[in-house]
């Protein structure tokens, strides 16, 4: 029976942003610890609001976070916090960015105890990404045992805003799992770049 559902992922619309993402970034096996940490930020904003909100505000944020260097976020003042609490170009939503200067810190903590935020991070899945195979967006579940997982895990570490929905959307950022449906021609390429 053929599909209708026209092939690749139809979640990125014909916002060009949106599918700009979508064919340079989302999914791609991502071991940059910066990076890592911005996709962390972005998906905690995300947090009951749309990609498409945050991807058109991405430039804002990492200005208003110091490029998204998370030596420099960890020594956010108050005096700080309520500067980016005026700030119209990004998500002015105070526990977010409280919980941005916390994660910050996590995060170098992290970094301490293992090297890399990277290794770390990628042992929830034995450091491999994960090829969920869908054949269909409807397929593309919110959560995922690893998701759970890694969010128990950083939350005992003190994180905030990293539940497993968050967690999950983390690792289809990060490319922790594929989740490109396989008619995507991103799907393959995905595959190609894990299977190194």
């Amino acid at each position: 029976m053929a599909s209708t559902e026209a092939p690749g992922c139809s979640w990125p619309g014909d916002d060009p942003l949106m599918i700009q993402y979508h064919n340079e970034e989302w999914g791609t096996p991502l071991h940059d610890d910066q990076k890592l940490f911005e996709f962390l930020v972005l998906d905690a904003f995300q947090a009951g609001l749309s990609w498409k909100t945050i991807l058109h505000k991405r430039k804002n944020f990492e200005k208003a976070f110091a490029g998204f260097d998370p030596v420099k976020v960890s020594k956010f003042t108050e005096k700080k916090i309520e500067t980016l609490l005026q700030d119209a170009g990004i998500i002015r939503n105070q526990l977010k960015i409280r919980a941005t200067v916390t994660n910050a810190q996590r995060f170098l903590e992290v970094q301490k105890e293992f090297g890399t935020f990277d290794k770390y991070i990628w042992q929830f899945t034995n450091h491999k990404t994960i090829d969920t195979k869908r054949k269909s967006i409807s397929e593309i579940v919110a959560t995922s045992p690893e998701s759970d997982a890694m969010s128990k895990d950083l939350q005992k570490r003190g994180f905030k805003f990293v539940g497993s929905t968050i967690c999950y959307a983390f690792m289809q950022a990060a490319g922790i799992v594929n989740d490109h449906i396989m008619s995507c021609p991103r799907h393959k390429e995905v595959k190609k770049m894990s299977d190194r």
